[in-house]
Parts: structure tokens; C-alpha cells; sequence
């Protein structure tokens, strides 16, 4: 389940948007209403809700100010207004979407599910790093594949490959795997185990590293004979990785 939050000026929007969630969303349950800034703020700190529809305009303020008075919780916006030009300013300070008043039901469900899919995929990244956190020594990432979840060591991963939202992981042993996340996910997780991303589709470890050949970029060249491009804006946090890794690069 979900809690959520209505802040908005306007008593008829802030109905709406309460019986559109009763109506379409049983996972979610709003916990509170506010109708200005200050007020909002502090139902905001005082419940931390996991969504907030935030109005843009109101008497007292703006949403953007709303957001620079609660304290750091890990929450998602989408903002309420009546001026599309609000648009590329909500988007910079992260929202989820922005609906137009007055809010279109079907509209809302696409913000919906924009929440449900940001929330999933934070979740199991936050899931994963648990994981790696938790293993001490023996050290094992959770691969999420269609048949269930593939238990690996991280020393035995090779590389990573990008393929579009999936990514492929290939071992030491010749074994590989498609898991249904984007490579980002992993290059957060991984990034402190001596992985490093040396292209916008390539993830290595750094330990595998048999050779680099210089370049515009260069390339490397990895157990086994896997010869990997590598981007020329990489080439320098690459070479600091292979030093940190590789003393004597």
C-alpha cells in the first residue's frame, strides 16, 4: 500500500483527485489534505507520505518553495496546475509528472503508473545494494531472471551488456544470464566492487582487466579474449580504476 497526500488551494480539485484515487487505486490511500504551503509542509514532515500531489499556485506560495521546506524524505511529486508552462520546471526538480487542472482521470492513471514503475525500480535497487551489504566476504548479487532469481558471487562477473531495459551478466565460468534491468542499476550497486563502466553498454570488472590498447578511447581487453570498446569521456576514470585496482598501471 501507498499513502499519499493532497496539497491544493482549490477544495474541488483536491475532491476530485480524492474520489479519482478511491475509485481506480485500492493500493493507494490518501492520509491527508492540505490547502497552502505552510500548512502542506508540515503535513508533509509530520506524515511522509510516499506520493504527493502538489498544486503549483497557491495563496501563500509555490510547490517548488513546499519542497524546500520538508525535511529530506524519500517521497515522489506529481504537480497539479493549471499552466502547462510549469512543465520543464517541475521535471527539474525531479517530479514524477505534472497534470493540467482539471484533472483527466485517464491522465492520472499514466502518472500512476509512472509512480508505481519509479517506486519498483528504487525499491529493488535499494534491495540489491542491501544485499551486497549484508554478505560479508562472500559476497553474492540477487540476478532477477524469468524463472525466478539467479544467486551469483560478484568476484565471478565478468562483464555486463546493455540490451535496451535488460541486461545480460556473463561469468567466468562461460555461464550467462538476462536479467530484466537496466545496466544503470547495476553500475550503482556495483561500482565500489571494482566494476566500471567503460561505454554506454559495457560494465567490467576491473579484476578481469588483461590489457588496455590505446586510442581516441582505447579499448580493453578482458579474461578471455573479450575485446570491449571504451568511450573517450571514460578513458580517464577507467585508467584511475585499473590504477586503484592494478597498482603499478
Amino acid at each position: 500500500m501507498y499513502r499519499a497526500i493532497i496539497i491544493d488551494d482549490e477544495q474541488d480539485s483536491r475532491e476530485t483527485i480524492y474520489r479519482y484515487i478511491g475509485d481506480l487505486f485500492p493500493d493507494i490511500t490518501v492520509v491527508g489534505e492540505a490547502e497552502n504551503v505552510n500548512k502542506g509542509a508540515m503535513l508533509t514532515n509530520r506524515v511522509k507520505p510516499d506520493l504527493v500531489f502538489l498544486d503549483i499556485n497557491m495563496p501563500d506560495g509555490t510547490g517548488f518553495e513546499l519542497l524546500q521546506k520538508i525535511d529530506d524524505i524519500d517521497l515522489s511529486v506529481i504537480f497539479i496546475t493549471a499552466f502547462d508552462h510549469y512543465a520543464i520546471k517541475a521535471f527539474k526538480v525531479s517530479a514524477v509528472d505534472y497534470l493540467l487542472k482539471p484533472v483527466d482521470p485517464e491522465m492520472l492513471k499514466l502518472s500512476i503508473e509512472k509512480f508505481r514503475k519509479k517506486t519498483e525500480q528504487s525499491t529493488t535497487k535499494a534491495r540489491l545494494a542491501q544485499l551486497l551489504k549484508d554478505r560479508g566476504d562472500f559476497e553474492k548479487i540477487a540476478l532477477p531472471t524469468t524463472d525466478g532469481y539467479q544467486f551469483i558471487e560478484i568476484k565471478e562477473i565478468v562483464h555486463c551488456v546493455s540490451e535496451g531495459s535488460y541486461t545480460w551478466f556473463y561469468t567466468d565460468s562461460s555461464k550467462q544470464f538476462l536479467v530484466s534491468r537496466q545496466i544503470g542499476d547495476y553500475e550503482d550497486i556495483l561500482r565500489d566492487k571494482g566494476f566500471y563502466r567503460v561505454h554506454q553498454s559495457h560494465l567490467i570488472n576491473l579484476n578481469y582487466v588483461k590489457e588496455y590498447k590505446k586510442g581516441e578511447g582505447g579499448n580493453v581487453v578482458l579474461s578471455g579474449n573479450i575485446c570491449i570498446d571504451v568511450a573517450r569521456r571514460r578513458k580517464k576514470g577507467l585508467l584511475a580504476g585499473l590504477l586503484k585496482y592494478s597498482p603499478g598501471v
